[in-house]
């Protein structure tokens, strides 16, 4: 098995702060480089955490920058920061992306009417430990569900880590309520309502909310990593540049991007540089609700 480990570049809760992912200390990118399948014969896939459980910083991959850096989302110049709409605090699962795919914007799929957000999928990890951003996991899919966001089909897969005490008993959508009742439907609200507090309205779903199973997940992770195959070979009809998107990668071969590690694309790459964190506005860790349509901060 790959050890992967975060590079880290300057502090956290900065612009200038990013997270490389090396693999035995070589920097990889999490969106081309490292295999969606860690064991395809057992159904164990990898997955990128982005954003650990509990935490409030909206960090994801880069798509549009070499070797896609982990960064923070920015909107008119500022850091994104998910408030904590009561009773959640933060994420409540540890939050990322599967590498190697991607919902392709060119196209619509047939049950939700609506386009993929250019994004690789989204996943949410179940499973007891608080991650950390830049950690590689292998994960068990256990379902799927459907977010509309802003006109755009964005996936929410539901996994678990392959090493939680509850693994061997989650293996698709209905054990989730078994095990863990009320997570699923949690789950749902938390998509629903997390953008209020930044004035927006609710989110909608597909298919009412419904979590659909392990079957169907797979069917859409299965695309979406053909979707990605079109894009890094230059297959897809969706012209990357117009999608701000780099492909530049050092495993694809037959890939346009594939570079070598002599290349000055990769020997530019930043040093560590870690530092400590920036502090943030306390504002971030207070709760708020929903109240007549409004946020409100209640504590």
């Amino acid at each position: 098995m790959a050890q992967y480990t975060p590079r880290l570049i300057g502090a956290p809760n900065t612009l200038e702060h990013r997270v490389f992912i090396e693999q035995n200390g070589n920097v990889v990118s999490p969106f081309h480089d490292i295999p969606l399948f860690a064991d395809q014969n057992n159904g164990i896939l990898n997955m990128i955490v982005e954003v650990p459980r509990w935490t409030n910083a909206k960090m994801e991959i880069s798509k549009e920058e070499v070797f896609n850096p982990i960064k923070q989302d920015i909107k008119k110049g500022k850091l994104r920061f998910v408030r904590n709409c009561f009773p959640h605090h933060g994420y409540i699962w540890n939050y990322g992306a599967f590498p190697q795919t991607w919902e392709d914007p060119s196209q619509m799929h047939a049950e939700t009417k609506a386009n993929g957000d250019n994004d690789p999928l989204d996943v949410c990890e179940i499973g007891e430990q608080v991650g950390y951003v830049g950690q590689v996991k292998q994960v068990k899919v256990l379902g799927i569900m459907a977010l509309l966001d802003e006109g755009e089909t964005d996936w929410k897969v539901i996994v678990v880590d392959v090493n939680d005490p509850l693994a061997s008993r989650l293996n698709d959508i209905e054990d989730v309520e078994r095990h863990l009742p009320g997570l699923i439907r949690a789950t749902n609200e938390w998509f629903r309502i997390y953008k209020i507090p930044d004035g927006k309205p609710e989110n909608n779903f597909a298919f009412s909310g419904e979590a659909k199973n392990k079957k169907y997940a797979m069917e859409i992770i299965h695309e979406c990593h053909e979707a990605w195959r079109r894009l890094i070979t230059g297959e897809s009809p969706a012209k990357t540049p117009s999608y701000d998107l780099s492909i530049t990668n050092l495993t694809v071969e037959g890939s346009p991007a594939l570079v070598r590690k002599t290349d000055p694309v990769y020997t530019s790459l930043p040093s560590d540089s870690r530092k400590p964190a920036a502090s943030i506005d306390p504002s971030i860790s207070k709760w708020q609700a929903k109240l007549h349509g409004y946020p409100t901060v209640i504590c």
